[in-house]
């Protein structure tokens, strides 16, 4: 069965040309001009991927974002015109995965697309079953749990926290980090990898601001501290 990708755009002719050209790779497309339609049409649709703009009427996609990730983790990718990175990091902030800009290569929206649905599957990486301290994860069910409770992450976020996981007290700088969620489809720089790190910690730390587990070393990068 085809995956389901659901563009969420105001503008008309938008929504008409990414169905058209997602349709020609083998995607489902469903279409919302607003935040407002979207959240309905989504739980019906239950779409593998949303492409997410802005700036839109009734509901803006960072209201839509902040109703949507209450109920699902779906993938979302942004697509905005704005070019102050602010505002992609306010959307990574409210549960983003990555983003593109107006005007983009269809090409590369289109890798963007892969990866991430890559990454959410999980099809495309070997299983493990990684346990340090109060924190569990398995790859194979796309499953956190902290101190006995499920945590809900988003793609990138479980990715960050395995590639952190399989290699504790190794400390891994910040452009390595980029470059390797790169290849799930991460197109970030330093201040937006702030912000999936700020997020995580949200999530699996008992004390964000003194994290037990995701250390900052500063000047260099983040690791995972090992446990005794």
């Amino acid at each position: 069965m085809a995956e389901t990708i659901m563009v969420v755009d105001d503008q008309s002719s938008v929504r008409q040309l990414l169905q058209e050209y997602l349709t020609e790779q083998g995607y489902r497309v469903v279409t919302a001009p607003d935040g407002q339609t979207a959240v309905y049409l989504a739980r019906h649709e239950q779409p593998d991927l949303i492409l997410l703009d802005i700036m839109m009427p009734k509901m803006d996609g960072y209201q839509f974002l902040r109703q949507f990730r209450l109920e699902r983790q779906t993938p979302i990718i942004i697509i905005t015109a704005r070019e102050e990175e602010t505002d992609a990091v306010l959307g990574l902030d409210l549960g983003a995965d990555d983003y593109v800009t107006k005007p983009f290569r269809m090409r590369e929206l289109l890798a963007r697309i892969r990866a991430v649905l890559r990454r959410a599957d999980g099809s495309s990486e070997r299983f493990e079953l990684l346990r340090l301290g109060d924190v569990i994860l398995d790859e194979r069910t796309h499953s956190v749990a902290v101190r006995g409770t499920p945590v809900s992450l988003t793609p990138l976020e479980f990715d960050l926290l395995a590639l952190l996981m399989r290699s504790p007290g190794r400390v891994f700088k910040r452009d390595e980090l980029v470059d390797l969620l790169s290849g799930s489809g991460f197109a970030g720089v330093d201040t937006t990898l702030n912000v999936h790190i700020r997020n995580l910690r949200l999530k699996i730390e008992a004390d964000p601001s003194n994290p037990k587990y995701v250390e900052t070393i500063f000047g260099v990068g983040y690791r995972f501290q090992k446990t005794t």
